[in-house]
């Protein structure tokens, strides 16, 4: 008897499953996607339609799929499609949730109960929400989603820090974000003019994510597609999509606008990082690889120390041994010293930070 062979996450990439969102996620391979955001039924559990001062009818969300019998009901479910994502992220995957009070409080506690780890929750604070039109309560301004890794003992998971603060003018992002609702221009409609989707979320509310925690060629699962803004957004920023979408005409709006989306260029999509994800390199790699070599003096920044560079990558100063660090804070009198820019290296007439030749080496391994 033959052994079955993996599923192959390839030839799913970039479309939409259609049928019932458990059924397909039972069906992906296990540790196949990079991220999952999800756009669950927030089951509103309204008691009849709205009607502003006017009389006139708000188009609120009153379909089926937002429909569960109970409590019970809906957590059964929540648990089930919760379940079958943590099993197809990867061991380094992360999991994004929206959701309003109706139900987030009850996802969050799913995701803890399976495992999942929240790294943080999200205030997306709307810029024109609906107005409170009865009166009876405060006007629901803002959603909030949660943010989780696998578990709590997961060691790494991509956060573009630093892409974020660029993105934020030099600034730290926030866990409060503030956005516009899904209006104008990028409100899909149907043939007879209304809305395509009654809970279509705007394309910068998802550019922010994608940004903040995948790279370009990740692959990004959304069981709950909808109209497409996962995957709309996924292949502007060069991501991989995975959609799955039980109703037809949500598909077909989704094809269709997926379309006719243009993807940057590579140089475009490329995300800022800081020096944390820079590959390590140690001043031994310096000396074997003939930057510098052993005998070579290395100076503080006044020429008033020199140190012997050694055929290990230690340096001798005197009387005294060690790392280019341990030698920098021993020659300052200090606890710590940053060895890379307190030692320089003579080329030519001139004083050069042994930091640049560690540069040279970082950039050669990039194009490898």
């Amino acid at each position: 008897m033959g052994i079955a062979s993996k599923p192959d996450i390839e030839p799913l990439l970039d479309s939409i499953l259609a049928g019932d969102c458990l059924e397909q996620l039972r069906a992906l391979p296990t540790a196949s996607v990079d991220l999952v955001f999800a756009d669950p039924p927030y089951n509103l559990q309204l008691g009849g339609g709205l009607t502003r001062p006017d009389q006139s009818k708000v188009d609120g969300v009153d379909d089926e799929w937002d429909k569960f019998d109970s409590f019970a009901a809906y957590d059964a479910f929540t648990r089930a499609w919760l379940s079958e994502c943590r099993r197809v992220l990867k061991p380094n995957g992360t999991i994004w949730v929206i959701g309003s009070y109706h139900n987030i409080f009850r996802v969050g506690a799913t995701l803890q109960d399976l495992g999942y780890w929240i790294l943080n929750d999200i205030v997306w604070r709307k810029v024109n929400p609906m107005p409170n039109f009865r009166g009876t309560r405060f006007a629901n301004a803002h959603e909030t989603l949660i943010w989780a890794s696998r578990s709590e003992d997961q060691k790494t998971y991509t956060f573009n820090y630093e892409a974020l603060k660029a993105f934020n003018d030099d600034l730290q992002m926030r866990s409060d974000w503030v956005l516009p609702i899904c209006s104008g221009g990028e409100r899909l409609k149907d043939a007879d003019g209304r809305k395509a989707h009654p809970t279509q979320k705007p394309e910068a509310l998802l550019h922010r994510v994608l940004l903040a925690s995948t790279k370009p060629g990740d692959v990004v699962l959304d069981p709950f597609f909808g109209s497409g803004t996962t995957g709309a957004v996924a292949r502007r920023l060069g991501r991989h999509f995975i959609g799955i979408e039980r109703d037809e005409g949500y598909i077909a709006i989704a094809q269709q606008r997926i379309a006719a989306i243009e993807p940057g260029d590579a140089e475009a999509l490329k995300v800022t990082t800081g020096k944390k994800a820079e590959p390590r390199i140690p001043f031994g790699s310096l000396v074997e690889r003939g930057l510098i070599n052993p005998g070579d003096t290395l100076y503080d920044p006044a020429q008033r120390t020199a140190a012997r560079v050694r055929a290990d990558g230690s340096l001798a100063v005197k009387d005294a041994t060690g790392s280019i660090h341990k030698m920098g804070a021993h020659v300052m009198g200090a606890e710590a010293c940053n060895g890379w820019t307190f030692w320089h290296v003579r080329k030519g007439k001139q004083l050069m930070p042994i930091d640049v030749l560690r540069q040279k080496v970082r950039a050669e391994l990039k194009d490898i």
